[in-house]
């Protein structure tokens, strides 16, 4: 198989939010979301492979002194070298047009202060239209293609450990179709109605508070956030304990503290006060893990290897600090159970990592972690082509942030919405008041046409609809704030 890209096309949609988002000292009321169209010759065969990203460029970033415009113009500045350097790497396969790219940035961003885990997002950008064009070309499933050798993707080629292991081997026998949802419980997001300002309560069809969600959608699992201030967390967690217990009989969660404790041995001394607070006896039975406690500077330092290598509280997992193809197999050696799994981190290496945590499974003691994880995935193509590889690793649950933000698809044309709905109608239902939504029945979400669709996607948004603004025309100052 050759591999070339031929020509690039960038289209930005703003999205308005439901409520804003915050992050640090930055406030938005709208999301920009952009769409990656390939044209790419696979064996002669011209096909286009379309991928979607939110620009959130703080998430990457965390730097309070980063304006959101700044943050967006550097984040465009990372694509744009991205799909430049496509147009000039041919390769045999799509794992090996992914090495190539990826060298190609390494060496790229070498001159630049861009983190390894900013700069890959351009990366994994154009590796997800790659993936979209190969599997559509040779009118095959994501799972299939992995396993089958139609992607070349080689895991041993990441990892040593891996040598002489295929796919097939390492990867659960068949993709799941559903999974449960994970509900992400902010800082400040509200518990109950009573905890809403005068004039916050939305009217639009669509759960709100924590509450909201476990009865209307009945979620069962959570993904709750850390301060790092201990007797703040410990009131938010018997505030939420309270909430869950009151409606739930039996439901799981999990913490995630983004990079907030300043070292791992005050980590783990303010955990040792957090899990003897009163009010939370019990209550952390139900924790599945911790994620990425430990900023990216001090995650695999001596201190944090001694703290997590003698660990005797719940399984400890990277997130950010999965920055490189091979952190997993550091994060391990320094004492972590696992990573987590998001697109913008990249395809194959999701893939690779998930084969890792199994064979460490079946050659090594210890609890052994990959989870799936969102940053704001919504549709039509992001969340899909997510979702086909979350199907691939076996994700028994998926931390899902995009619907709690938007109101559906309300924002995109009805000519997309239609199509959508019609098309993934076990995943997106039609809502009463007329717009497409994402389908959670008993607190999961059903995927199976995602599933046996070439890399997830049925629908190719209509890049000719005003609604989709080509990039060079598009200014990171319209993003309302």
């Amino acid at each position: 198989m050759t591999i070339r890209v031929e020509s690039a096309d960038q289209y930005v949609v703003n999205l308005r939010k439901r409520m804003p988002f915050h992050f640090g000292n930055v406030v938005v009321d709208e999301g920009a979301h952009l769409f990656l169209e390939l044209s790419v010759d696979v064996d002669g065969r011209a096909t286009d492979g379309i991928a979607q990203a939110g620009l959130a460029p703080m998430w990457f970033l965390k730097d309070p002194d980063l304006s959101l415009v700044e943050g967006i113009e550097s984040l465009l500045d990372v694509f744009g070298t991205a799909w430049e350097a496509a147009l000039d790497v041919e390769a045999n396969t799509a794992f090996g047009f992914w090495q190539a790219l990826y060298d190609h940035q390494r060496e790229w961003a070498a001159d630049t202060d861009y983190p390894p885990l900013f700069w890959n997002y351009g990366v994994s950008l154009v590796e997800q239209a790659v993936v979209d064009a190969v599997c559509r070309a040779n009118e095959t499933t994501f799972a299939a293609a992995v396993r089958d050798g139609t992607l070349g993707f080689d895991p041993g080629l990441i990892y040593d450990d891996l040598a002489g292991e295929t796919p097939a081997d390492l990867l659960p026998d068949d993709p799941c179709r559903s999974t449960a949802l994970r509900h992400t419980v902010g800082l400040d997001d509200p518990l109950v109605d009573a905890d809403l300002a005068a004039g916050d309560r939305l009217d639009d069809g669509l759960p709100q508070t924590l509450a909201d969600y476990i009865e209307r959608d009945g979620i069962d699992h959570f993904k709750i956030k850390l301060s790092a201030d201990v007797d703040r967390d410990a009131t938010r967690l018997r505030e939420i304990r309270a909430v869950v217990e009151d409606r739930l009989d039996d439901y799981a969660f999990t913490l995630d503290a983004n990079e907030q404790y300043g070292s791992a041995g005050t980590f783990a001394e303010q955990w040792a006060t957090l899990v003897d607070a009163p009010g939370l006896d019990g209550f952390f039975d139900r924790l599945r893990y911790v994620e990425q406690p430990l900023s990216r500077d001090e995650a695999f330092t001596d201190e944090a290897r001694r703290v997590l290598t003698d660990w005797e509280g719940p399984p400890v997992i990277i997130d950010e600090s999965d920055a490189r193809p091979d952190s997993l197999g550091r994060a391990l050696d320094c004492g972590y159970a696992g990573t987590s799994h998001k697109n913008c981190k990249g395809v194959f290496v999701g893939v690779a990592n998930r084969c890792l945590v199994e064979y460490r499974r079946q050659h090594a003691d210890g609890e052994f972690v990959i989870s799936g994880e969102d940053l704001t995935t919504l549709g039509p193509v992001e969340l899909v082509e997510d979702l086909a590889v979350m199907a691939t690793i076996g994700a028994d649950d998926v931390e899902r942030n995009g619907h709690h933000y938007y109101r559906g698809l309300s924002m995109f044309p009805e000519s997309l919405q239609g199509a959508v709905g019609s098309e993934h109608g076990d995943l997106y239902r039609r809502h009463d008041d007329g717009f497409t939504a994402l389908a959670v029945e008993e607190g999961r979400i059903a995927f199976g046409s995602v599933t046996d669709a070439p890399f997830g996607r049925r629908v190719t948004p209509p890049f000719d609809d005003e609604a989709f603004v080509p990039l060079d025309e598009w200014d990171p100052a319209s993003v309302r704030a």
